[in-house]
């Protein structure tokens, strides 16, 4: 792949192409019917290259690309569903549809883990607009322009932001508001630039935000991150074109100016790495002096086998990326068609992680993202007889929880931290104190001073020498 090689002309797909696309007329009307159905209530959005590139279509329903991206029946409650089938057959308008639309909305849990009671941060009592800041040291930040993306994924956490519910939105016209956060909030070494997609904006209008982080005053923001589908949805932002070159020059200025440009590229399972565009564009990305690192969700009819993992993170690393995280399917919107129990999560992350080098095992997995912090399942074993799930705290809105590990009852059914109850005989978990505190003051996270900080003085102090040992 060169950069002569000619580039799409970029087309997106919604539910008025469900009718008209021509890959889709070996499916029958009821089968099309069944897909407009579902865009009703969730997002629906494809390109020209996801359609003609990463789906196989002779694969048809049961091709991961065409889950990850096209709707599916099974994503709405079967009742729900044939209320809104019932809706459509007798040729409702939109106005009549709108109440039961939003009342499945409000029913599929659409902000998570406290993404608005908790996240987002306070200055002089008001809330700071598209910023949430749950981690001490990371600052999430959502330009308002980069608030929609080359193509949805059918299981993706953020999908309030795409559908019209107002109330749920993320989002900042300026960078202001951002940097004058951060200078107040020394504590902060990394700034997520996420959405939506920050990739769908132009260069141009990217560095409006990303040129105030390189300036006097920020030296403890010390990597910028971008949160983006675009290296596996659309390739071409980053191969082709004068935008893409510009990219490229902002990506060397940030590490010019001494800081971490990463890419958080989001690859769900092997193909979206396979085609020349999107090998090139990783190869651009890190010549231009980015690092880039991969993530997604365990995610049933997607990648829920251990293959396609180990498989993937192989071919991530031999073209110069870093497996990151394995994540488990949120608890919200399409959560019932898409959740993977937690034990099976574990097995696959396990045989797919002996399938590896050490160069791949940089990945930390499966990790749920749940309201008190990152938590890992790193185990399954048997204490006294009682068979237990093994937890450990990767990231916690308290740095002093963070690499604690816990217990819980093993659970075959469980598939969230929610569903887990305490081992031992214990009536909560370790940190249910610590979230009342927070829940009670609307603060959603605890810096300093913290455990984390008595334990490092006590070490520090049981460090020195003896006087015994000390030269005169």
């Amino acid at each position: 792949m060169t950069k002569t090689t000619p580039v799409r002309k970029f087309q997106v797909y919604g539910k008025p192409h469900i009718d008209k696309l021509p890959q889709l007329q070996k499916l029958s009307e009821e089968q099309r019917l069944a897909m407009k159905t579902v865009a009703e209530v969730l997002p629906f959005r494809a390109n020209n290259y996801v359609v003609e590139e990463l789906i196989d279509w002779d694969n048809i329903p049961d091709d991961p690309m065409f889950q990850l991206t096209f709707p599916q029946q099974g994503m709405l409650k079967e009742e729900d569903f044939e209320t809104m089938r019932g809706m459509m057959l007798r040729g409702a308008d939109a106005k009549e549809m709108k109440p039961e639309i939003k009342r499945i909305q409000y029913g599929l849990n659409p902000h998570p883990a406290g993404q608005k009671s908790l996240n987002v941060p306070h200055e002089n009592g008001e809330p700071v607009p598209g910023m949430q800041h749950k981690y001490r040291e990371t600052v999430l930040f959502f330009p308002m322009a980069g608030q929609t993306c080359h193509a949805y994924c059918t299981y993706c956490f953020r999908w309030p932001q795409f559908v019209g519910l107002d109330d749920m939105k993320f989002a900042s016209k300026e960078a202001s508001g951002l940097v004058e956060y951060l200078k107040a909030h020394k504590e902060v070494t990394s700034v997520l630039i996420t959405g939506g997609d920050p990739m769908i904006m132009r260069t141009s209008l990217l560095r409006q935000y990303v040129e105030p982080l390189l300036g006097p005053g920020l030296e403890h923001v010390t990597s910028i991150r971008f949160g983006t589908k675009a290296p596996a949805y659309w390739p071409y932002r980053f191969t082709h074109g004068e935008d893409s070159d510009d990219l490229m020059r902002l990506l060397g200025e940030i590490r010019a100016a001494g800081k971490e440009a990463a890419i958080m590229a989001h690859f769900s399972v092997k193909r979206e790495l396979e085609t020349d565009v999107a090998q090139y564009a990783i190869k651009r990305l890190i010549s231009a002096g980015a690092t880039v690192r991969t993530q997604a969700p365990l995610i049933r009819h997607v990648n829920d086998n251990a293959d396609n993992w180990a498989q993937m993170w192989r071919l991530q690393v031999k073209l110069g990326a870093i497996p990151y995280y394995m994540f488990i399917e949120r608890d919200t919107g399409a959560r019932g068609y898409f959740e993977v129990p937690l034990w099976r999560a574990y097995m696959i992350f396990t045989e797919a992680f002996r399938q590896v080098t050490g160069l791949a095992r940089t990945v930390r997995g499966p990790s749920m993202s749940c309201t008190p912090g990152k938590v890992l399942i790193d185990g399954i074993t048997e204490v006294n007889g009682e068979k237990l799930f093994v937890l450990k705290m990767l990231q916690a809105r308290d740095p002093a929880w963070v690499n604690q590990v816990f217990f819980a009852k093993y659970d075959q059914r469980a598939g969230w931290m929610d569903q887990l109850k305490p081992a031992f005989g214990e009536k909560e978990f370790f940190y249910a104190e610590g979230m009342r505190d927070m829940r009670k003051t609307g603060e959603g996270r605890v810096w300093l001073p913290t455990e984390v900080d008595a334990l490092e003085e006590t070490w520090r102090m049981e460090s020195v020498e003896p006087d015994h040992h000390k030269k005169d």
